[in-house]
């Protein structure tokens, strides 16, 4: 026969001990345990990352600095999915205590995921398209890039999106899956290019031979030595301007290197073309006065 309200009233006080001696106290449990394990997860990775940051720092190596950038990578988007698991692993666990069936409602998690998936597509192509740029090492924290034509460095890479630091202080976001181009600056070695103008006058072997003289000054310097992977290419007169000779230079750089080294050129070759009396020219422009109507005045 079902229970009297006054039976329930007897055994309600009972039955509420009873859960929360186990279910209940599972759950502040689990709560307490849940922001412990997430410093746990966070500092294993972050010591993991440190043993192999100090592994490929014991043997100096050029690639040193694209094998960090990477690991740092890495290691990044280990750590979301680590704490992605373990929020699940703990919602679920207390869900289970609060009496929830898991079993089935994953499987209408699953068939509502299934009919929300088509709603979804620039999410999971998103995700996907992050891995692969994981996976295929195209982008790096750390590395200067231009994303669909908005340079910047990378401050994070993540499974849905990729932050862009620009020089100005900018903060760019950019989807995954909307990343048409993608142009690294930093990937294994760098180059400064430059476009140096001259007169018209000036004497062109004399022009070369200055250029090379003040690539190998620098290449020499300590502060640039390291920096610079190959000698000074000096690769003659590129353009007929409308008012210079324009002859085109090229170092070949560490990555990143490459715009110091460029304000560096620029600054020791004006003080060469200084002292050696070749013109560095500038537009001019002749105004001519029609004094006609002030004649007639």
């Amino acid at each position: 026969m079902p229970e009297s309200f006054a039976d329930l009233l007897e055994n309600w006080w009972p039955r509420v001990l009873s859960w929360v001696l186990s279910d209940g106290l599972a759950i502040v449990v689990l709560l307490v345990l849940l922001p412990i394990a997430l410093w746990f997860v966070r500092l294993l990775i972050g010591r993991l990352k440190k043993v192999q940051l100090d592994q490929i720092r014991k043997v100096p190596d050029e690639d040193d600095l694209a094998a960090e950038k990477r690991i740092n990578t890495i290691f990044g988007i280990l750590q979301q999915v680590a704490v992605i698991t373990l929020y699940i692993v703990f919602g679920m666990t207390i869900l289970t205590h609060l009496g929830v069936e898991v079993g089935p409602l994953l499987a209408s998690v699953g068939v509502v995921g299934l009919a929300l998936g088509f709603g979804s597509q620039e999410l999971v192509r998103d995700v996907v398209s992050g891995l692969f740029n994981l996976i295929e090492n195209n982008i790096r924290v750390g590395d200067v890039v231009s994303i669909n034509g908005v340079g910047g460095a990378v401050e994070k890479v993540e499974l849905r999106t990729t932050v862009l630091r620009g020089y100005n202080g900018t903060l760019h976001v950019f989807q995954n899956g909307k990343i048409n181009t993608l142009s690294n600056l930093t990937k294994e070695w760098s180059a400064a290019v430059l476009d140096i103008g001259v007169d018209y006058q000036s004497d062109l072997n004399q022009v070369f031979r200055v250029m090379r003289a003040v690539g190998e000054s620098i290449q020499s310097n300590p502060d640039f030595t390291k920096q610079i992977k190959a000698p000074v290419e000096v690769a003659g007169l590129d353009q007929l301007g409308e008012s210079a000779l324009v002859v085109k230079v090229r170092f070949k750089t560490s990555p990143g290197s490459q715009w110091a080294i460029s304000r560096q050129y620029l600054k020791e070759i004006k003080e060469a073309f200084d002292q050696e009396g070749i013109n560095i020219p500038f537009p001019h422009r002749t105004i001519y006065m029609n004094n006609e109507n002030s004649e007639k005045e």
